[in-house]
């Protein structure tokens, strides 16, 4: 649990940074990344990087990792406070949402977004 929650703490510090390929290093090749904005999911690392590019260019985002909760082997769920900024710094929501992530090999192999 701590290998992996030191994983994830690491991952969301990078996202917060835009530092893409910090994190990117953290995940599997054929990485399933779920689509907060459109729905479905983006299919590995160029995926996610085309994805969150597009995403940075329209909205502001912060994450925080608030707690993190083993599900089972592989599985970990973090609780999130999210709060998405409009590119002129007004608030567009903030909220909490819990990421639930597939870890393999010490990668992420799978992140999906779930309502509290």
């Amino acid at each position: 649990m701590q290998l992996q929650q030191e994983l994830l703490a690491k991952a969301y510090a990078a996202f917060n940074a835009r530092d893409i390929d910090s994190v990117l290093v953290l995940m599997h090749t054929h990485v399933q990344w779920a689509n907060g904005m459109e729905g479905g999911y983006v299919s590995g690392c160029e995926a996610v990087r085309d994805y969150w590019t597009r995403q940075w260019s329209l909205i502001d985002p912060h994450v925080e990792p608030l707690e993190f909760q083993p599900i089972e082997d592989g599985l970990i769920a973090v609780k999130v406070h999210q709060v998405v900024h409009d590119l002129d710094g007004n608030l567009i929501h903030e909220q909490i949402v819990h990421h639930v992530y597939t870890i393999e090999n010490a990668l992420i192999r799978q992140m999906d977004i779930q309502q509290p």
